[in-house]
């Protein structure tokens, strides 16, 4: 690009945006060289070739951009590795006779018949590993095998087990039994000061801002307590994405989620009153705790089920319309909860692919828009001047998701003439239907 276009506007060059991240790790989105190093790890366990074969098994599971795992050689003839999930970091050895991982959860000068009792019920839970108590007093979790029954899909399996259960323990018990101590935190990138009041304080005009529209808003929560049901949910799927919780506010809100669509026989009007107790005990929250479980992690194993994008449309189809009788008869709030409880609860539950997460978070840049700014971002999706949507900025937007996506997705093309920018809740509809009608098939 030349000095002339960049002084006179001929082409207008971005500028760098935070480097901040949006929702859960997922590692569906691997490489093709990681697929070659899985049908290599097979192949050597077939030819009981077992230290090359965790050589390959550890290049699957190696994300270049994470730095997750990390491995090399030994002087035992063996294999060390390092794998990265959260706030935990899971050690250990692979020989041609065995293999054994173990990541530190929490450290204890006293053992505890509470939390004591607490391990011990969950080693009932675990398939492949189990909680122990180290020499050093750590409570640690636990997974070895034999190399002749330690198969890539085996060691996969039981991996993910081991740091998905740690990275959820540790934050919780250290919340819960105050005499326990943090162990090996030295990897973790604690956040800007500033980022973490953002969020904090996101939160809490989220939150707030949910409790008044029900408490004072034109719905009766009584009468419709599916739309109340929207804008609740909705809400703790925002936060789970946008905030990025660890530790105690992330497992708040999957509790919720979970006991919201638990089978219990309880009526929605029960289950809003139950949800908005849990927001309330947010809110309640002192701001300290919050900002000990806001640090920048590495992870190697997703949580999210991996979906293709039929699923995504199925979702679509069923909610997307329940919106437009709120928004014809002036219920703007709840309206709009609705395309984002669609987005949220995709991100929350699905590994969706790579394009559609593209897309979904363009959309939460443009609908919150406020608290992007707040972070740093100087994304041109609004024109400051008289606070409308910016079409031009907007569909620049989706032409680079669309340029980012392409080599992968090659028949993507968004349909731009259907979008709508008249008002906030008809882009947020148009904006679904466009990425429900994309064509989303994988180039072979």
């Amino acid at each position: 690009m030349g000095l002339f276009d960049r002084l006179f506007g001929n082409v207008i060059e971005d500028e760098p945006q935070p480097n901040i991240k949006f929702g859960r790790y997922s590692d569906s989105y691997k490489d093709s060289s990681n697929y070659d190093a899985w049908d290599k790890a097979l192949e050597a366990f077939e030819n009981k070739e077992y230290l090359k074969c965790y050589s390959h098994f550890f290049d699957y599971l190696r994300d270049v951009q994470e730095d997750n795992v990390r491995f090399w050689d030994n002087e035992k003839d063996g294999i060390e590795f390092e794998i990265f999930q959260g706030s935990v970091k899971i050690v250990g050895y692979a020989t041609a006779e065995k293999v054994r991982a173990e990541a530190k959860v929490v450290r204890t000068d006293a053992l505890d018949v509470s939390f004591m009792r607490r391990l011990i019920e969950q080693n009932f839970e675990l398939k492949y590993s189990r909680f122990a108590l180290d020499r050093d007093q750590n409570i640690t979790i636990v997974f070895d095998t034999s190399s002749l029954d330690g198969s890539p899909y085996k060691l996969y399996y039981a991996l993910k087990e081991l740091a998905t259960r740690a990275d959820k323990h540790d934050d919780l018990l250290l919340d819960e039994f105050r005499n326990l101590q943090a162990v090996e935190t030295d990897h973790l990138e604690t956040l800007p000061q500033q980022e973490k009041e953002v969020k904090h304080q996101f939160l809490v005009n989220e939150v707030q801002n949910v409790l008044r529209e029900i408490d004072n808003g034109k719905l009766d929560k009584d009468q419709y307590p599916g739309g109340i049901a929207y804008i609740l949910l909705s809400a703790i799927y925002k936060l789970d994405f946008l905030v990025v919780p660890e530790g105690y506010m992330m497992e708040m809100l999957e509790r919720i989620h979970r006991e919201y669509f638990n089978q219990d026989g309880k009526t929605t009007i029960q289950k809003n009153q139950a949800l908005c107790k849990e927001l309330r005990k947010l809110l309640q929250r002192p701001s300290n705790d919050f900002y000990k479980e806001m640090y920048r992690v590495k992870s190697t194993f997703g949580i999210t089920t991996p979906v293709n994008h039929d699923r995504i449309v199925s979702f679509i189809d069923n909610n997307l319309n329940n919106m437009d009788w709120y928004k014809e008869n002036g219920y703007e709030v709840i309206a709009l909860s609705i395309p984002s409880y669609i987005v949220g609860y995709c991100l929350f539950n699905y590994a969706v692919p790579r394009a559609t997460r593209d897309f979904f978070l363009l959309y939460f840049q443009v609908i919150e828009r406020d608290y992007f700014n707040d972070l740093g971002f100087t994304l041109k999706f609004w024109d400051t001047n008289n606070k409308r949507l910016n079409k031009k900025g907007i569909k620049k937007g989706i032409d680079k998701v669309v340029d980012k996506n392409k080599a992968q997705f090659n028949k993507i093309d968004p349909i731009l003439s259907t979008l709508e920018f008249d008002s906030v809740t008809s882009f947020a509809k148009s904006y679904l239907l466009m990425v429900r009608n994309l064509d989303m098939t994988k180039v072979e």
